[in-house]
């Protein structure tokens, strides 16, 4: 398949090869400058000290997400889809990494380790089929055997699971992090929701006699999603132990 092949996976474009055929799916993308331009002053607002490197990247991924989104989905073809797709990629890699060494204390080689290996399972996730059955239709929402399950959401599903674990492990050592990680985790459980029925509610989801789907809620939410995480990182970028100012303080008599 050609670079400039449309795709017509979302229910606002439906068939129309038209640029601006999915005029909320694009805007909506508006949400992640919002939540970028928003950690990046809480950043600002930090010591100089305690901003690193890795926060301007995290900053620098989710506005590159907001863009490659918006191209996605004005152009609609393959090399945008690449436009889409790495940059979010890159930040749940980069944010695993961050989170196993600052939030958990886990060694930099441990961490590359381990976020090389949920790199695989990820990929593995994102490639999964549906198959013909009732198992298959429920995972595909009205999707034909070999199609991407759950709409194409399914690949982000590791990424709840990784945010319910990570949160939990902070939970237990009282961590202030574990907070926002385990909202993020119920926004994007919603969030990822609204991204798997776009295609199975779109004839109910008409406005002005235009299909528009839920697929722009999902950026809205996963906006959030992005936020919390981000504020996470800002404001909490060290591991909690036994002897640190984050574990509970002794009753006082």
């Amino acid at each position: 398949m050609a670079l400039q092949d449309r795709i017509f996976n979302y229910c606002e474009r439906g068939q129309d090869p038209s640029l601006w055929a999915e005029p909320l799916n694009a805007t909506s993308n508006l949400a992640f400058i919002v939540a970028a331009m928003m950690a990046l002053a809480i950043l600002l607002n930090q010591p100089r000290a305690a901003r690193s490197s890795d926060h301007y990247l995290l900053v620098a991924l989710i506005f590159a997400i907001g863009i490659g989104s918006f191209l996605f989905h004005i152009y609609a073809n393959r090399w945008s889809v690449l436009a889409d797709v790495l940059p979010i990629t890159i930040f749940i890699l980069v944010y695993l990494a961050f989170s196993l060494n600052r939030f958990l204390g886990v060694p930099v080689g441990w961490s590359v380790v381990i976020t090389i290996a949920y790199a695989g399972l990820g990929q593995a996730a994102s490639s999964l089929k549906c198959q013909a059955g009732l198992a298959g239709a429920f995972l595909g929402l009205g999707a034909k055997s070999g199609q991407t399950c759950l709409n194409g959401s399914i690949g982000y599903v590791p990424v709840l699971f990784l945010l319910i674990i990570v949160g939990g492990l902070l939970a237990i050592r009282r961590h202030p992090a574990s907070k926002h990680l385990l909202l993020a985790a119920c926004v994007l459980a919603v969030s990822l929701t609204f991204r798997t029925i776009d295609q199975a509610v779109c004839t109910q989801t008409i406005i002005a006699g235009t299909k528009i789907g839920t697929h722009f809620v999902w950026h809205f939410l996963n906006s959030v999603t992005l936020f919390l995480l981000l504020k996470a990182a800002i404001e909490h970028n060290r591991p909690a132990s036994a002897h640190d100012v984050y574990a509970p303080m002794p009753d006082k008599k």
